[in-house]
């Protein structure tokens, strides 16, 4: 596939332009990559992760890191080998215009040019890239080629998030959804089936359009983030990305009873802050809402471009949800920059005790570690991956064997700003004493710095072919 017509965008006025933040230009493939170590041969797949990675020039002057076309960074393990990597466009308006090629198929119900950039995985035997703010899911081929936008078989509206949810105990999947500027007074709860149909989409009135980036699920709550970034008209009429902080709008989470309706939506009022992204959420037996999060004091105040300007990192913190008394209460759970957090999907909704993080600076060269948090003791593990490596979100991998909620695999890219390279890398999650890595793979470019991805294991998804 040829690549698109691009420059590999250096800006002294914008550092998510630059460094590692600045689009690589070539979509590549290298098959048979070496290893260094010995890859689990159980881990037969594909990891794969998504971020932008904008097409052709942009203006360092308006440009948000959230904003940019989407590209999957994937890599194929077959039995202990590292079979090939690639790295591919999601498909778009705006990458077949500059290709000269075909709109791709399917339903573009907003006529959003851009292709999803956010986070990547796998439902109901495809693979597929996602986006909040009202983008329709891209579904790509298992080689990462774009197969079209997919609202899955036409039963949702055409918004979906980049965060849902996944329930191991009814397979579903859930997703508190906005789009721009489509909905100005409501969000959507979505729920799609294991047979990937939608089953749900319950309208829900919200004032002010908030950045809804995540939710959180139990046994018996949809949790909707209700937070102070919200859209600013005068940016809407002068910038790509139109949210900004602000306090006014006040802060509160909504327990949303899975089969409830809107006016059964329990509102709990939250100290002023932000959070992207919850590690898991569950039920006690009294009746409260256990929540582990990672929350910034401000976001999108300083820095109206990305995270960099206002702490690069959160703090994990743990909340309590009475929804009897309608009351939070807050504890930090550990005050050093945390999140990117991800967890043993297989207790996802319910009580966990570890979670694996990223924790770093706003400082590119500065070493971004993998910590492990053992959530029931407080100790927490640090991987230090080297001087000036970054870590990205590192993803958990259970072992078919698995005897604890831990024992597993965390795979993640790691960038050397040394040499300017990137490597894929396999870790012990069970045993962070250990100071090495269970494999690593030297990658023939480096990947610029994006958000989410997932393990899409072969048995999920199989090879095409």
């Amino acid at each position: 596939m040829a690549s698109a017509p691009q420059t590999e965008s250096e800006s002294t006025t914008s550092p998510y332009l630059s460094g590692n933040f600045a689009p690589v230009i070539d979509e590549v493939t290298q098959f048979d990559l070496p290893v260094i170590g010995e890859l689990p041969a159980e881990l037969t797949g594909r990891y794969l992760r998504n971020g932008p990675n904008p097409i052709g020039d942009v203006d360092p002057a308006g440009h948000h890191w959230f904003i940019g076309d989407g590209m999957v960074h994937g890599i194929r393990l077959d039995e202990g080998r590292a079979a090939w990597y690639r790295n591919r466009y999601v498909g778009s308006s705006r990458l077949s215009d500059a290709r000269g090629e075909p709109e791709i198929p399917g339903p573009n119900w907003n006529g959003n040019p851009y292709g999803p950039n956010t986070n990547v995985g796998a439902w109901a035997g495809t693979t597929w890239a996602m986006v909040e703010a009202g983008g329709c899911p891209v579904e790509l081929g298992y080689e990462l080629d774009t197969i079209g936008r997919n609202d899955f078989g036409g039963t949702i509206t055409g918004a979906f998030s980049a965060h849902p949810k996944y329930d191991p105990v009814t397979r579903e999947l859930h997703a508190m959804v906005y789009a721009l500027p489509e909905w100005m007074d409501h969000v959507a709860y979505i729920v799609i089936g294991a047979d990937g149909k939608a089953r749900k989409e319950l309208e829900i009135p919200l004032a002010g359009m908030p950045m809804v980036h995540d939710m959180s699920l139990t046994r018996t709550w949809a949790l909707l983030y209700d937070q102070p970034v919200t859209i600013d008209i005068e940016l809407a009429a002068s910038s790509i990305f139109p949210f900004r902080w602000n306090p006014d709008h006040g802060r509160r989470v909504g327990l949303v009873p899975r089969e409830g309706t809107p006016d059964e939506i329990v509102w709990i009022d939250l100290p002023l802050g932000y959070a992207f992204h919850p590690l898991n959420a569950y039920d006690t037996e009294d009746g409260r809402v256990i929540v582990d999060i990672c929350t910034y004091d401000r976001i999108f105040d300083r820095d109206r471009f990305g995270p960099l300007g206002d702490g690069a990192f959160g703090r994990l913190e743990r909340w309590e949800l009475d929804p009897v008394t309608r009351t939070a209460s807050i504890s930090v759970m550990d005050e050093r920059p945390t999140d990117f957090p991800r967890g043993n999907d297989a207790v996802a909704t319910r009580e966990h005790r570890y979670g694996w993080f990223l924790s770093g600076s706003a400082d590119e060269t500065d070493t971004w570690s993998t910590v492990k948090q053992d959530l029931s003791t407080g100790r927490r593990w640090e991987f230090d991956h080297g001087p000036a490596r970054q870590a990205g979100e590192a993803v958990f991998v259970a072992r078919d064997d698995a005897r604890s909620e831990d024992d597993g695999w965390l795979l993640t890219y790691v960038n050397d700003h040394n040499t300017g390279g990137a490597d894929f890398v396999v870790m012990d999650a069970l045993d962070f004493e250990r100071d090495d890595y269970v494999a690593r793979v030297p990658l023939p470019q480096r990947v610029p710095f994006g958000f989410h991805g997932n393990w899409v294991s072969d048995r999920t998804v199989p090879p095409s072919g």
